[in-house]
């Protein structure tokens, strides 16, 4: 199969699966909503000569009290909850890609060396990774967490990598120990080719496939994952705007009525995290090798 035709029957499955299109909408609206938030938001809710206590706890501005710019009111220290869902979704991509860069590089090196070479190298590693997969990823987060002096964006990324590794080098050992037996490998081993060559030209392009559904899953984990750390109040510091610790807050004011401080960061998180979920649904089907489609 030639690579354009590879390429149309991708576009013509992407175009004619609903969820696909969904789910990629939604994860372009929020990342470009992200990007843009300074010019989108009335105001920066993290900068104090644009906050008032005059303005907190303000009702969205359909209901009687509410007033503009708080298109969706406010919190507690008065700042817009649009303006502050904004920079909380900037946070929260920006773990979340963070996190899949580091965790993904690592793992897919780790996996791809363990794989080709197997022995103590595949032992070590695979026994390294089967200790961080027996313990959950929230409470190794939280552990890690408690254990680092300094909180911030590169603390909570460097704390979810630690443990987060293990997914990609687990999948990229299994893919690679399939492609290696292939004959296309055997015959670059013939003639001459080295372990670098093998390993990057050969192996890694053939055997990449199954990680990018590893990137798209491991993405709505990691964001889910950090704000519920933020919500804990153990991920990012109250100067640092998420969605986590926006509910966090607001579930205080739930029983008094504010409920649009938990409802509309509630409903970003969830509509971001299914929109990445849909396209990464389709996604591991496209890339399933025993899934036959049409094309």
């Amino acid at each position: 199969m030639t690579e354009h035709r590879i390429k149309s029957r991708f576009l013509y499955h992407y175009l004619h699966d609903p969820s696909a299109i969904i789910g990629s909408v939604l994860m372009v609206v929020f990342i470009l909503a992200a990007l843009l938030a300074p010019v989108l938001a009335p105001q920066n809710p993290y900068d104090l000569e644009t906050v008032s206590l005059a303005n907190f706890l303000q009702p969205p501005v359909w209901m009687e009290g509410g007033q503009a710019p708080f298109w969706l009111g406010t919190d507690d220290q008065g700042r817009g909850i649009f303006s502050t869902m904004l920079y909380g979704l900037r946070t929260s991509l920006l773990v979340g890609f963070s996190v899949v860069a580091v965790a993904g590089t690592f793992g897919v090196l780790m996996g791809l060396l363990a794989g080709y070479y197997g022995g103590w190298i595949d032992v070590v590693t695979m026994r390294l990774a089967d200790t961080f997969f027996s313990f959950s990823t929230t409470l190794m987060a939280i552990l890690l967490l408690g254990l680092f002096k300094e909180r911030g964006v590169i603390t909570v990324v460097v704390a979810i990598c630690i443990v987060d590794w293990v997914r990609y080098a687990r999948t990229m050992r299994g893919s690679v120990m399939e492609v290696k037996q292939e004959a296309y490998i055997m015959a670059a081993k013939a003639t001459g080719a080295g372990d670098v060559r093998l390993l990057f030209k050969h192996l890694m392009p053939n055997a990449i496939a199954p990680i990018f559904v590893v990137v798209a899953v491991d993405l709505a984990v990691v964001i889910m994952l950090e704000a519920t750390l933020s919500f804990l109040g153990v991920g990012v510091p109250i100067t640092q705007p998420s969605l986590g610790m926006m509910i966090a807050i607001g579930k205080d004011y739930v029983y008094a009525g504010m409920w649009w401080m938990v409802l509309f960061p509630g409903a970003v998180l969830i509509l971001l995290v299914v929109g990445i979920n849909l396209f990464a649904d389709w996604l591991r089907e496209e890339l399933n090798p025993k899934i036959e489609r049409n094309a």
